[in-house]
């Protein structure tokens, strides 16, 4: 009853040599690494699928392997008979994640996929034009990077959680199966119905299974996002804040790379294991030096709880605000207070009306008075915290 897979899923990664990769521009290559077939471009016919299979992107073909690992565990059917998993998506408990995926994703579509994509392109064009998105405190949260900015190329991201590799397959119980598949769930199911993870309680779930760390996290929503998986590698920043790729590995590793490719073409996803305290990020760190690589990104901030309102936290906040092309954030980014002293123009959405008991220290009354002043624009979503379109609130900004 255990799958049989290919070899190369028996780890984390991809096996590559190590190189190191310098920040791609905006031109969007029609080809993937690896291939000489180009990428044909079309409209999904009625309601089916754009890019069915691995195969249909021209991607290599040992990656088929995880982009099906992508969907087993985003309780996705397998297409074109790609199924290293038949007996264990015949089990009763891989039907019954099915159901509840299909039931969340669902869920999320209405109240958040649709409505936050109708938003955004009304809202914030210019910005989702950005070659880059710098999403601090992220965590493995792709899916909102995707939802906010769907056009962009590179995704920086990053949060305390670890990058553990995949199990070995051969070595996974149904039992493991059961229990991962219980956990994997529960740790998606607050940030698909609410928009934020409840970091210790994923954290908890997750490293309880054999599905530990962000990966399991990422291929969901890179499966459900309708991308598919051309590599996944360990990645690190040299000194000098260059990417560097390692070959496989069993290990944890500090960063992820993972390339895919989709509705807008190709993406590259890098997530740090990164603590972003003034005493674990300096102004030429490896990891700023990065971002600032980027060359002006896009930020968004989303339930990243109030800690750039924090005088240790500056760094990254000073980071965001002299670097970044423009701000999409909930109010618990940075502080609507150092946004006016920069000189920035700040677009108010929503219904402010303060924070949650546990966040009371972090008032802003002058966001609050600026909300009054200016009049409402609703959100017909939630966002963050706040996560009633009564009283969400969010904020669009730009560098004057």
């Amino acid at each position: 009853m255990r799958p049989c897979i290919l070899p190369l899923l028996q780890t984390l990664l991809v096996s590559l040599p190590l190189l190191t990769l310098t920040h791609c521009g905006s031109s969007k290559p029609t080809q993937p690494a690896g291939t000489g077939t180009q990428v044909l471009r079309a409209e999904p016919a009625e309601d089916g699928e754009l890019f069915p299979a691995a195969t249909g992107l021209a991607v290599p073909v040992a990656s088929a392997a995880l982009n099906d690992t992508a969907r087993f565990l985003a309780g996705m059917p397998p297409v074109n008979g790609q199924d290293a998993f038949g007996n264990l998506r015949n089990s009763v408990a891989w039907k019954n994640h099915s159901l509840r995926m299909n039931s969340l994703w669902r869920d999320f579509e209405w109240r958040h996929g649709r409505p936050v994509n109708q938003w955004a392109q009304s809202e914030m064009s210019d910005l989702r034009d950005s070659p880059a998105v710098f999403y601090p405190f992220s965590g493995p949260d792709f899916l909102f990077a995707s939802v906010f900015f769907p056009y962009s190329e590179t995704y920086l991201m990053c949060g305390l959680e670890a990058c553990d590799p995949l199990p070995a397959w051969e070595t996974v119980t149904e039992a493991d199966i059961d229990v991962g598949l219980d956990s994997l769930w529960n740790s998606l199911d607050t940030v698909l119905q609410f928009s934020y993870f409840i970091t210790k309680e994923m954290r908890q779930d997750l490293q309880a299974s054999r599905f530990r760390g962000v990966l399991p996290v990422f291929l969901v929503f890179i499966a459900r996002t309708g991308h598919v998986v051309e590599s996944i590698e360990a990645a690190r920043l040299d000194d000098n804040g260059t990417p560097v790729v390692s070959a496989a590995t069993q290990s944890t590793s500090p960063g992820l790379l993972i390339r895919i490719n989709g509705p807008h073409g190709p993406k590259r996803i890098y997530y740090f294991t990164q603590n972003l305290s003034n005493d674990a990020l300096k102004p030429n760190s490896p990891f700023l030096l990065y971002a600032t690589s980027l060359g002006r990104p896009a930020t968004l901030a989303k339930s990243a709880s109030y800690l750039m309102h924090e005088s240790y936290f500056s760094n990254v906040r000073n980071f965001i605000l002299m670097q970044s092309r423009g701000l999409v954030q909930d109010p618990s980014g940075v502080p609507y207070r150092s946004l006016i002293e920069q000189n920035w123009k700040v677009n108010l959405y929503g219904n402010y009306q303060g924070v949650q008991d546990i966040f009371k220290e972090y008032e802003q009354p002058d966001l609050l008075s600026a909300q009054q002043q200016q009049g409402p624009r609703p959100l017909s979503f939630g966002i963050g915290y706040l996560n009633m379109p009564t009283n969400t609130s969010l904020m669009v900004a730009r560098p004057q």
